[in-house]
């Protein structure tokens, strides 16, 4: 029959740890926490991916999040925001104010086959030179 290992030790001195000097500290662990995660801990950390090496960079924490989006990802969707009614047609080129979707800047990724006419409030120098270079329009409010 099994037995209770509380009652098993009941009375004992050190409850199975060995002698009194046993299990004094964090020594007899290794150490607390994430102690040793790349030195006797290694594998287990290898295998859990929680590997840090410290710290390393800055974080401004007054740094401004601009919303961006790509001319490319713009232009792929620039028919359905037309059927939306967020967009109009205007003799063949395609007239989206951004800042009415959020939008403050314009990358230069992707393709532009579109004639656009977009006004964000600014852009960078390779989506400009994209969206002239189709035809069509970059403007600032």
């Amino acid at each position: 029959m099994p037995t209770n290992t509380r009652s098993k030790y009941r009375g004992s001195r050190t409850c199975g740890g060995g002698t009194h000097k046993n299990r004094r500290g964090a020594g007899n662990r290794g150490g607390r926490g994430r102690a040793g995660h790349r030195d006797h801990r290694w594998s287990h950390f290898l295998l859990a991916g929680a590997v840090h090496n410290g710290k390393n960079g800055f974080v401004n924490p007054r740094r401004e999040k601009v919303s961006v989006l790509d001319i490319g990802e713009i232009d792929q969707i620039a028919g359905f925001l037309v059927e939306a009614g967020v967009a109009e047609n205007q003799e063949g080129v395609i007239a989206i104010d951004l800042t009415d979707l959020g939008i403050e800047k314009v990358l230069g990724g992707g393709q532009v086959t579109h004639a656009l006419k977009t006004t964000a409030a600014s852009y960078s120098a390779q989506a400009k030179d994209k969206i002239e270079a189709a035809g069509g329009q970059a403007l600032t409010p």
